[in-house]
């Protein structure tokens, strides 16, 4: 997987400040043995003013991907700090190439500079402020920890994108099935109301037979009464 665009930037940035740490380095030794520093003065200018734009560009790049969620926030907030550590180290930078801050004292910046100080020189003005992460480590193995950071975040990413898939079709299947339900309990209610009309009617039809039955079941009694009557009164004593 290639490198993150923004790394990449970070990494070009990071050595652009410590070319103009080790320019400032050599524009004060050439100060101290007579030298005439006049030309590694432009350079330092247009290289600061370099340094200022780049870390600019970082920002605004942070500000886009973080925006996008392309990264998580706890990596934004990583990358955040990154930029405030190159702002301190630009200000540091402005003010020792302006004569406002003395060269710092001998620290692991002698290690970048080869070793000037242990051969006489004065110290590399160019400060890391590390953490117990990456103290030790050299630029290329602090770029590949880089590097299995983000293919870690990468593939917890994938992981989420492919848990997040699978309850999307987990629901999809779910809205069918309730599509279903819902059209089964509209035949039940349809059905139900059939029935129940069917059911009207049936017992409207048994009402009417019950009174037919009825008036009938008068009728005969009645007809018997009057044929025992006429019976009676024809019938010779």
């Amino acid at each position: 997987m290639s490198q993150d665009p923004w790394l990449q930037n970070y990494d070009a940035t990071c050595r652009l400040a410590q070319e103009v740490a080790e320019n400032i380095h050599e524009r004060n030794r050439q100060q101290r043995t007579g030298g005439n520093p006049a030309k590694i003065n432009m350079t330092l200018r247009a290289s600061l003013q370099k340094l200022k734009q780049n870390i600019s560009q970082l920002r605004e790049g942070l500000l886009r991907i973080s925006s996008s969620r392309r990264i998580m926030q706890s990596e934004a907030d990583r990358r955040q700090n990154l930029i405030d550590d190159l702002l301190t180290r630009e200000k540091q930078l402005n003010a020792t190439f302006k004569g406002d801050a003395t060269e710092p004292e001998p620290t692991r910046s002698t290690l970048m500079s080869g070793g000037t100080a242990a051969s006489g020189g004065s110290a590399n003005p160019w400060l890391v402020n590390e953490s117990e992460e990456t103290k030790g480590l050299t630029f290329g193995e602090i770029k590949q920890q880089h590097q299995r950071i983000i293919q870690a975040q990468d593939a917890g990413l994938d992981a989420l994108a492919a848990v997040i898939s699978r309850q999307k079709i987990m629901g999809q299947d779910i809205g069918n099935e309730l599509d279903e339900h819902n059209e089964i309990i509209d035949d039940l209610a349809q059905l139900v109301d059939t029935t129940d009309s069917r059911i009207r009617n049936e017992t409207r039809r048994v009402k009417l037979v019950e009174t037919k039955s009825a008036s009938c079941g008068m009728l005969v009694v009645i007809i018997l009464l009057l044929i025992a009557i006429v019976v009676i009164g024809v019938w010779p004593m």
